[in-house]
């Protein structure tokens, strides 16, 4: 299974949000990039996700889990873009900064410093085992 990043701004939907939806989950919608929307298109159902604040925060606080896969985003009159649903998992019991993993050399070549403007991202496994450890989680517990 891959894993991913799913960026959020927290003044218009946190991790308190997503955390209030439960286990029915919440549509992840409003992406209008086409490179996202093919990430989005690839997310099966299973896959985790690192939930990540940016704007605000820039710091990755929580894993989420695809309960649905890719469908019409009905936030777009245009048809043209995807959304998929996602549930709540665990949140970090220390958040991940943007600049905690800039500084961390193993992620140099993390999507989230290389293309830092998408906001739906693959994450390899390393990559997700380092940030796991850096926000006190144990990567294991996260599949």
């Amino acid at each position: 299974m891959a894993q991913w990043l799913l960026k959020t701004e927290p003044d218009t939907f946190s991790w308190d949000d997503q955390v209030a939806r439960g286990g029915r989950g919440e549509p992840w919608t409003g992406v209008r990039n086409h490179a996202a929307k093919r990430n989005l298109q690839s997310m099966k159902i299973g896959e985790r996700a690192f939930f990540y604040h940016s704007v605000h925060g820039k710091e990755i606080v929580g894993v989420v889990e695809v309960i649905r896969e890719a469908y019409p985003d009905p936030t777009d009159p245009s048809g043209k873009f995807v959304c998929l649903d996602v549930k709540a998992v665990m949140p970090f019991p220390e958040p991940v900064t943007l600049v905690e993993i800039k500084a961390e050399p193993r992620l140099a070549d993390m999507a989230l410093v290389k293309y830092a403007r998408l906001s739906v991202q693959p994450v390899t496994d390393e990559e997700w085992r380092i940030v796991c450890g850096m926000g006190g989680v144990d990567a294991a517990s996260t599949r």
